[in-house]
Parts: C-alpha cells; structure tokens; sequence
C-alpha cells in the first residue's frame, strides 16, 4: 500500500480524488487515511509549487485546470495544514496564482478568492476552535494554544525562508521569484495589524529584490505605514528605515502627519512634549540617512515659506534639528555619513560652528561663538552675488534649524555680555529678515539698534509700567517688529521689574502675537531646562509665566 501510495505522488487526480473524500476530516476513517497520505501530499504541493513560480496565471489554469478545487480544499483541512510545512506551501502556491495586474473579472474574482483562503490560513478568526478541536488533541494542544503556535511557526518559517533567499541572492539561485514576493506583500494586507504577522511584515519591508524597480506592491507599503501612524503596529527602526526609503509617498505622509499633530492637534505642547512626539515617530532616527533626511527637511522647508516662517513652525523644526543631532551622534560611527550629506549647499565651516552645542562651551565663550557664526553669515551674504538664491537661502535654513543661537543672541545682548552688539543685532536681522538687500540691510540694522536702545533704557525705568513697554512694542518699523518682540521677552525675563507686568503686558496683545510670545517662552524655558537653569530664579520666573499665560489662553477660548 505504501509503494501504491508513492506511485501516485505525482497524480493530479489522485490528489483531488483524495482532497473530496477527506472533506474537513470530521470522521476517524478520513483522519486516519489523511494521516496516512501526509508525507506524500506534502512532497507533491512542493513539486507543484516549484511548477507553478515559474508560471503566470493563464499559463498555471491551462496546465492545472482543477488546481483552484485542490487547493482549495485541501486549505480547510486542519489536518493537511497542521502538518509539517503545509500551510506554507499552501500559501506559496496560491501566491504564485495571484494576478498581480488584474485584466478581466476572473482573475479578479480569483484574486479575492485566494484572499479569502489567505485569510482563513492565517486569521484566527477564520479557523474556529470547533474545527481544529481534534486536531489539536491529537497533537497534545489544548483548543486555545494550537492556533498561536501554528501561526507564529509558519510565521516564523516564512521569514526564515525570506532570509535564505535574500542571502542567497545570485549566487545559488533564488527559491522565491519576486513577483512571488510581490503577490504575498499584497495578500497580507487584510492582516497587518495581526501581532503574530509582524515578524513577516518586517521580513518583507528589508527583502530586497532582484530588479531595481519596487518588488512590493505599494497598497502594501501604503497600508503598512498607514497601521504604523496609526499606532496599530510598532515596527523596528530597521524596518521603518526601510519602509521610507522603498516608498516616498509614505515617508512624506509620516513627515506631514508629525506635523500636523504637533502644529494642530497639540497646539499647547511644550517643546519637550515634542520631543517626546518627535522621538516616538521615529523620524528623527530614520533621517541619519542622507535620503530621508533631505526628503524631510524639503518638506520642512516648504512648510516654513507657506507659513511664513511662524513661531510656531520654527519651534518644531529646532526641536526635530536637536533630536536628529542627538540621533546622529549615537548612530554615526555606524553609518558613517559625512555631515556635508545632509547640508550638501551649505558651508561646512557654517555647520560646524552650528552645530555646536552651546552646553559644551563656558558661558564666557558664547558670544565670541556668536561673532564667529556672523562673520561666516556675513560673508556669505556679501558673496551672494555669486551664488544661486536657493543656495543663499539654505545658508539662513540651516541657521534656522540651529536658531537656539539665535535665541542666545537676543539673551546676550540683554545681558550686556556682547562686546559688539551691532554684530549680534545683525544675526538676529538676518534670521527674521533674510531677503534684506544691501539698503533694507542697512536701514534695518539702524531700526534694530534704535529698538534695541530703547529696551536697554527700560533697565533704569522705575516704576515700570505696561504703557512704557508697549511704546517700544509700537513700533514704526514692521520689519523689525518680530526682532523686538524677541528683545522684550528676553527684558521681560531677565530684568527685574520686568517679570511683574509681564502676563499684563502680554495679554494686551492680539491672539497672533500672544501666541508668538508663548512659543517663545516655551522655546527659553526648553533651552534652560537642557542648560541647567530652569532651577535658578530666571528659569521658573519663565516656566510660571508660561503656565499662567496657558491657562489665560485657555481660559479666553473657552468664553
């Protein structure tokens, strides 16, 4: 009988004659001859597997006109697919039937049929305890441990399989064709979100085909993205890297949705609330890749020239800037990739100094940093004339991405510390108004040294009063208006009277300049807490007055 049996391995009909009888094996007798036949089935769905990867779907229907029944039914026996390597098999087989380019309606109704069965392979939904009970017996499995355990070793021997064929690349000859891939990348879809399915997502997102163009289908990677914003998956960092970098759309998606989030649906997030956000997005960790940062900071770049450069919008940027860095530090002497990769039109001299942390450097050296970050702005504005103006103004962006220089600026010139204040006013003109010609240049530098002058001589008024800093706030030169703005928070702060009238101060004005103030309080108090000053009177003199201006905030847009 055994000889009888090994005769008719390669027997289509056989297998389908054995395929009706069995059914779903609810009788002992079917069991038994199930359990009899399995080895042999199992080596005849291999050879039909190796038969059918190397065939489109007409060409596979022609050979094996019954195949859809075979298959089919032998997917619903729980003991065909609880034997061995089966329901692998299985699923290969069905993958290589899938049309990948519908062209009429049987292929799409065959399509949704291998979905189905897909599906019932795979979802513990679709395979209901009342079916493998028997099975599960048999196998020394209570009811509800048997599928977990099959699942996660079929997951487990697709990924495994995925990985010999990636490493075998073109040396041995791959087992799985990418097209294959392609089918079982579409087919997984209905089942992203299943825990025991992550190990073959994330197999599939690092596979690399044979072909240059994108072996996974893009609903797939589309869906795949879509459950990772969604917080309905959590994939290594390996495979979001991967995930972005085979697919643009969703890594600008991911970009958008960060920022919309942090912009709209967190609009009183703190900085370091940001963070936080920006962290557990993983953005920051994928662009130490050149690719996807530059991608990132285009989208960043648009962003800030349709809002017109908003408090706002530059806080996320420093914010993502500082978790980047943080993340390119760690990471660089594995990945290796030069700074110049990711600011490819900027000055590299520019870069370094930026990049600075101001934490590493003596107080006492700040402004001497600050001097030598506007001799090398300076130079470039004067040589500007020789260079693109995208070029000139990825210089300012990059300063923009560092602008808690900036922010020092303005503290340092409240503080009588600068040497040459005009060289400092000059930073912060040229990060508020960076398309100044020449004249505007100069016509500015005069209105912020006139502005800065007037601040200065509020030091010595006693009392102080909300009138005397609004006289400033009025300012008849709208160019400079966000500068001074910048310059009376900083007095606000660090004078001593300054700090009473501020909340009375702030609130007088209109909703759009409140909230700049707000963001600038919170963009200090940031910068002070990574400083160590949040626990000196300056420091909670600005986090109170921003938690009193928050609950005013509030409080206005609840009336």
């Amino acid at each position: 009988m055994a000889q009888d049996i090994l005769d008719s391995s390669l027997n289509f009909e056989f297998w389908l004659n054995k395929a009706v009888a069995w059914g779903q094996a609810t009788t002992l007798e079917s069991q038994q001859d199930v359990c009899l036949h399995l080895p042999q089935l199992q080596k005849f769905l291999q050879q039909i597997y190796e038969t059918l990867k190397h065939m489109d779907f007409p060409t596979a229907i022609q050979r094996f006109p019954l195949i859809g029944q075979l298959l089919g039914r032998l997917c619903w026996n729980p003991f065909v697919i609880g034997y061995d390597e089966n329901q692998k098999i299985l699923m290969w087989c069905l993958c290589c039937l899938y049309c990948s380019e519908p062209w009429n309606t049987i292929e799409l109704e065959v399509n949704l049929w291998i979905r189905s069965l897909l599906c019932h392979l795979l979802s513990s939904s679709k395979l209901g305890l009342n079916e493998i009970g028997t099975v599960s017996q048999a196998l020394g499995y209570t009811s509800p441990d048997y599928y977990p355990k099959l699942l996660k070793n079929m997951v487990l021997s697709l990924v495994n399989e995925l990985r010999v064929n990636h490493l075998n690349g073109f040396s041995m000859g791959k087992t799985i064709p990418d097209k294959q891939i392609k089918a079982m990348s579409l087919l997984c879809i209905p089942l992203l979100t299943l825990p025991d399915i992550l190990p073959l997502l994330e197999a599939l997102l690092t596979y690399q085909g044979d072909e240059p163009k994108e072996i996974l289908c893009s609903e797939f990677l589309e869906g795949v993205n879509e459950s990772f914003l969604q917080k309905k998956i959590a994939l290594s960092e390996s495979a979001v890297l991967s995930l972005w970098l085979r697919h643009l759309p969703s890594l600008e998606k991911a970009t958008l949705h960060l920022f919309e989030n942090l912009i709209s649906g967190h609009r009183s997030a703190t900085p370091e609330e940001m963070e936080c956000f920006i962290k557990d997005s993983l953005l920051p960790q994928a662009a130490c890749h050149p690719s996807i940062f530059r991608i990132v900071d285009e989208i960043f770049w648009n962003i800030l020239l349709e809002t017109n450069g908003t408090s706002e919008v530059l806080t996320v940027i420093q914010v993502f800037t500082r978790c980047f860095v943080q993340a390119f530090q760690k990471n660089n002497d594995q990945l290796k990739f030069p700074l110049k990769s990711y600011f490819p039109y900027t000055s590299p001299s520019l870069i370094m100094v930026l990049l600075q942390n101001p934490k590493d450097l003596p107080h006492g050296l700040w402004c001497q940093h600050l001097n030598h970050i506007s001799e090398i702005l300076k130079k470039i504005v004067e040589d500007q004339r020789t260079q693109s103006c995208r070029s000139f103004f990825e210089h300012w962006f990059l300063f923009i991405h560092f602008g808690e220089w900036a922010d020092i600026a303005a503290e340092e010139l409240l503080m009588l510390r600068a040497e040459s204040p005009a060289t400092l006013l000059w930073l912060l003109a040229f990060y508020y108004n960076p398309q100044d010609q020449n004249q505007q240049r100069t016509q500015t530098m005069v209105d912020a040294a006139e502005a800065h002058g007037h601040i200065m001589k509020l030091f010595g008024k006693t009392p102080l009063s909300v009138k005397d800093l609004q006289t400033v706030a009025d300012t008849r030169h709208p160019r400079i208006q966000r500068l001074i703005r910048h310059l009376l928070l900083n007095f606000l702060l660090l004078s001593p009277d300054g700090h009473k009238i501020a909340q009375e101060f702030i609130i007088t004005q209109t909703d759009e300049i409140v909230n700049e103030f707000l963001n600038l309080i919170a963009r200090t108090t940031y910068r002070w807490n990574h400083l160590g000053v949040e626990t000196q009177r300056p420091g909670k003199l600005a986090k109170d007055l921003l938690q009193e201006l928050r609950c005013y905030t509030m409080k206005s847009e609840f009336l």
